[in-house]
């Protein structure tokens, strides 16, 4: 089976709609070792075909819209934070402390972006400064995975290099392995109110649906993103106790409002907003709402036909489900960073392909889920992870035909516009249909700037 079809079987697609999609070939865009290049026009691909297909039963069409895949508009948006200017600024998108590291027997790749987040790799490695000649001078001296442990222990995040058949043999590798890539329950069989029927064009196949966007980071956020883009009324919610990156609302943020919520304190305002909203999405590590009432059964409970789309980094199961984890740590763990790298050190892929890659299969995975939801009533829940994705990746993709053209620049799937935040540049979206919407329809905010309420 293809990538694509893999991906469109992975959320439920019906294989009949596949020669919809046609592919402009690029040689030169994603190029890797590994077949990232596949992986992001599957995911894209699905997502788009899903955009299609809710599209076309929504505004009483016979036939699902042609999708077109380019892999220039693909591998731009993939690496999307790379293009964002910020009136001409270029954003620094990895701190001084988030890196890979020798250590006394391999290497470790730490992620401290956020300040909780280096304070734990600090107080793993027993310092109290943040001197990166100081922290490699500690790492140098320990083990890789004593390193791990520690920086866990503490509440950082550092994860040691290991190989591909290092990563088989982890009791984490092998829960992942058991699971679909896309992992789909049915937590309730109520009927959920009916969307309305669509006219006019762009065809916008989620107008109307209300999101609230409980992710942080990039790869829900890019599904809440590409929501948007599809006339989704989507709200970020974030705990004012913890700011995200700037910058990185920013690129993520298109399309959307954002706004801050304690739940702790104000659980009465999320509740109007779940009272009203059709899907939720959730991106923290799994079971860490679930003291705010915020698994997909409780929240089916309260909520009936509720779409609910649920990410992690390391999967729901597995003695490192309750870890947190990002795209970087990921593919090292994985055993991607030894593929892509050297003898003498470890490498990457080209983009955050765990990342944005999962992201657009977890918008297709919603896309799916309302359309299952239209014909049949019921909510849904599905459910994603990085370390899944990454499975796909080395395990499951055979690399496609070289192109006919070449990827040179990314100028032709760029945009401007004027924000609140100065004039941006910045991707667009690969997901391209007939008759689709080609950019959103409003810039990103100010983060936290929003009220809590729907519009």
């Amino acid at each position: 089976m293809t990538a694509l079809g893999t991906a469109w079987s992975a959320v439920g697609g019906d294989a009949a709609l596949l020669p919809r999609v046609s592919t402009v070939v690029r040689e030169g865009a994603l190029d890797a070792r590994l077949p990232v290049r596949e992986l992001a026009r599957a995911c894209v691909g699905a997502c788009a075909l899903a955009a299609a297909e809710l599209a076309a039963r929504r505004a009483g069409r016979a036939e699902v819209p042609r999708v077109r895949l380019d892999d220039g508009a693909i591998a731009t948006a993939f690496v999307s934070e790379r293009h964002l200017l910020v009136d001409g600024r270029a954003p620094v998108w990895f701190a001084p402390l988030s890196k890979f590291w020798p250590t006394a027997d391999g290497w470790v790749r730490t992620h401290a972006n956020y300040p909780h987040h280096r304070a734990g790799l600090l107080a793993g490695l027993e310092m109290t400064q943040d001197d990166p000649d100081a922290v490699g001078a500690a790492l140098a001296e320990r083990s890789s995975h004593e390193v791990e442990r520690a920086v866990y222990a503490a509440g950082g995040l550092a994860v040691a290099l290991r190989t591909p058949r290092e990563w088989a043999a982890h009791e984490q590798a092998v829960a992942v392995a058991g699971r679909p890539l896309v992992e789909h329950e049915r937590p309730d069989t109520a009927r959920a109110h009916a969307l309305p029927p669509l006219d006019g064009t762009p065809l916008l196949p989620a107008a109307g649906v209300r999101v609230l966007d409980l992710t942080r980071v990039i790869a829900g956020p890019v599904a809440t993103r590409t929501l948007a883009l599809l006339g989704a009324d989507v709200l970020r919610l974030d705990t004012p106790l913890l700011p995200e990156l700037l910058d990185q609302h920013t690129d993520t943020g298109f399309g959307k409002r954002s706004a801050t919520l304690d739940l702790a304190a104000d659980r009465s305002t999320f509740e109007e907003l779940l009272a009203a909203a059709d899907v939720v999405v959730t991106g923290y590590r799994p079971g860490s709402l679930d003291r705010f009432g915020l698994s997909a059964r409780a929240l089916a409970e309260r909520r009936p036909g509720l779409v609910v789309a649920e990410l992690s980094a390391w999967g729901a199961y597995g003695p490192w489900s309750g870890r947190r984890g990002f795209d970087s740590l990921v593919q090292v763990a994985t055993g991607i960073a030894a593929t892509e790298g050297s003898a003498e050190q470890p490498g990457a892929l080209p983009a955050q392909a765990l990342d944005h890659g999962t992201g657009y299969l977890l918008a297709a995975a919603v896309l799916r889920a309302l359309t299952e939801r239209a014909e049949q009533g019921d909510g849904r829940c599905v459910r994603l992870s990085l370390a899944r994705t990454a499975r796909w990746l080395t395990d499951g993709i055979e690399p496609g035909p070289r192109g006919d053209v070449a990827y040179e620049a990314p100028d032709a799937w760029l945009g401007e516009r004027d924000s609140a935040l100065g004039r941006l540049r910045y991707a667009l979206s690969p997901v391209s249909f007939e008759d689709g919407p080609r950019d959103w329809a409003r810039p990103p905010g100010v983060w936290g700037a929003d009220p809590a309420r729907w519009d």
